[in-house]
């Protein structure tokens, strides 16, 4: 399990945005991304809502993270001109009444688009913090109905990049100040789409 560091990172809320590629690119948070609905009953009190986060440079929010690795912070450099690899969502994950939403960045290689670090920060005091990452690529970490959803790829000796074994889907909550695990599924991955006709069954 990762380890949940919260080490302040001198970024403020206003950082103005960087370049990215992916689907999942920084840009408002909408309400499925948090899962659910965002009215409540009228019968019943709503509950306090994050405040909106501002877009964030999350650039140089990895690159001045000192508990984001060496290798990691080399990886991330732009594929062309100023875009850089990295795929940003935003969302309630550390369940904050009146905190920003939470941030979560990816960084992937330029190549093949493979996730070579999962990070999520959280806002404090004006600042982000730090407060989970996963950097056994490939990794890439979601926001899947207000928990942290963390995939990795696993390969057995011969698989080429693009075809892994399999892969764990590790499912994290906020408890008591940090990430914890709470469950995970492995999924192996068929190989009978790619393997030798020659072994099929006769029909």
């Amino acid at each position: 399990m990762a380890a949940a560091v919260a080490v302040a990172v001198g970024v403020s809320l206003s950082g103005c945005a960087a370049g990215g590629t992916g689907a999942r690119d920084e840009g408002p948070a909408h309400a499925d991304t948090v899962g659910g609905k965002v009215s409540a009953p009228s019968s019943a009190p709503a509950a306090a809502p994050s405040k909106t986060a501002d877009r964030v440079n999350p650039v140089r929010l990895v690159k001045d993270d000192p508990t984001v690795s060496a290798e990691v912070k080399r990886e991330l450099k732009p594929c062309v001109a100023d875009e850089y690899p990295v795929d940003v969502s935003y969302g309630d994950l550390t369940r904050g009444p009146g905190s920003a939403e939470d941030v979560v960045v990816n960084v992937l290689t330029c190549g093949d688009a493979v996730g070579v670090g999962s990070y999520v920060y959280r806002e404090k005091d004006g600042r982000y913090v730090n407060v989970f990452r996963a950097e056994e690529p490939p990794v890439y970490a979601e926001i899947d109905r207000g928990d942290l959803v963390v995939t990795k790829q696993v390969y057995e000796k011969g698989d080429p990049v693009s075809s892994p074994s399999g892969e764990s889907v590790i499912t994290y909550r906020w408890t008591a100040g940090r990430f914890t695990e709470a469950y995970r599924t492995h999924n192996d991955y068929s190989n009978a789409a790619g393997g030798d006709a020659s072994q099929a069954p006769d029909p």
